[in-house]
């Protein structure tokens, strides 16, 4: 006989529960790929536009961030399949005759917070253990591909730019690659305000450490076209994409896990600006925070999802996406006023929870205690 853990469950948890599953899968889909589609993919696109990064070496970054997509999409599936469901059992009047029978709503809803409770976990777990080894490996990756350049072996005739807040800021030609080995490769380098920069070299090759040339001249030149210097070398060595790589390997508090971030503040106290503190004192809470809401969400979704006798069309997805603008709007709203220093990391990260909680708890005392 086929093991099935809904058989040792109570038959009304077990119904709730299976139905909350399914909706739970497809809300993961959803919410993943609407994340995928608006924030992830135009990533993808800027790294290989600006950046020159292969679209394979750009789409393994982007996966290497799925984790961290998966965790954001949690606690919005969760509200989702919640909302869903009861609205579904509402509807039907399932909930009426449940009632009717004696069960009250807290232990309609009593599997609801359980499974909310483990994804709640589920999410902390992820979080600490998986996401800030994936974005760390994103970020290591992203540091590689663009001191490689990625030419393309056999490639002749191409050339690529590399842009900084709209404007180019170098043009590269290779007139052929052969072997991994560049022919005849120029460089124009508008990096510098006041001058231009000309590289021309017969031979180069990339490395992760930049583009070694040999045999070549660089030219500087002002910007009324007066050639400033002219340099022969045999050879040299020149980092491109240093301030890309600069702005990657900077310390982000998505690459440490609860302990290893409160070591990182308390070792960096004194050397970090405190705004730089307060950003990462605020992802230490949010550690935290960020779990909890998916409990808090369930919540406030409980009670809307219950529709009232008289109200016959389905609008639990309309409350889901309600719901969900509502807190990240908080979000967003305390956890800049907190980057600013506006108010304590900690209220930061816990503002739009402890708002959701209360609001959430006022109509759930009146959805338990009140016969719609």
């Amino acid at each position: 006989m086929q093991y099935n853990i809904f058989n040792k469950l109570n038959k009304l948890d077990a119904y709730i529960l299976k139905q909350v599953l399914e909706v739970f899968v497809m809300g993961i889909v959803i919410f993943t790929s609407i994340i995928f589609a608006s924030d992830t993919f135009i990533t993808l696109i800027k790294q290989i536009t600006m950046y020159g990064i292969p679209f394979n070496v750009a789409l393994m970054i982007v996966l290497l961030n799925l984790p961290a997509v998966i965790v954001m999409a949690i606690p919005m599936s969760v509200l989702f399949s919640t909302v869903m469901t009861l609205n579904r059992l509402s509807l039907a009047s399932e909930i009426t005759v449940m009632r009717a029978c004696g069960i009250g709503l807290n232990r309609i809803a009593k599997p609801i917070f359980i499974f909310a409770a483990v994804m709640a976990l589920l999410t902390f777990t992820v979080n600490e253990t998986i996401v800030p080894i994936t974005n760390q490996q994103s970020k290591t990756l992203a540091v590689w591909a663009l001191g490689q350049k990625n030419i393309p072996n056999g490639k002749q005739n191409f050339s690529f730019k590399e842009l900084k807040d709209g404007a180019i800021k170098r043009l590269f030609y290779v007139e052929k690659c052969e072997d991994n080995t560049l022919k005849n490769v120029s460089v124009v380098d508008f990096s510098n305000k006041d001058t231009v920069q000309i590289i021309q070299s017969q031979k180069g090759k990339t490395s992760p450490e930049g583009w070694l040339f040999q045999r070549g001249a660089v030219y500087t030149i002002s910007l009324t076209g007066k050639i400033l210097n002219t340099t022969w070398f045999g050879e040299s060595l020149a980092d491109f994409g240093m301030d890309v790589k600069d702005k990657l390997t900077e310390e982000e508090a998505t690459q440490y896990n609860v302990i290893a971030l409160w070591k990182f503040i308390e070792n960096n106290r004194h050397k970090k600006d405190k705004q730089t503190q307060s950003i990462f004192k605020i992802e230490l809470y949010n550690k935290i925070a960020f779990p909890v809401t998916t409990v808090v969400l369930v919540l406030l979704g409980v009670p809307l999802a219950i529709t009232p006798p008289r109200v016959r069309y389905n609008r639990g997805f309309l409350f889901s996406i309600l719901i969900i603008f509502l807190y990240y709007l908080l979000r967003a709203l305390s956890l800049s006023l907190g980057e600013e220093m506006k108010i304590a990391p900690a209220m930061a990260a816990w503002i739009p929870n402890i708002i959701l909680f209360i609001l959430g708890s006022i109509l759930y005392y009146k959805k338990v205690y009140t016969i719609n």
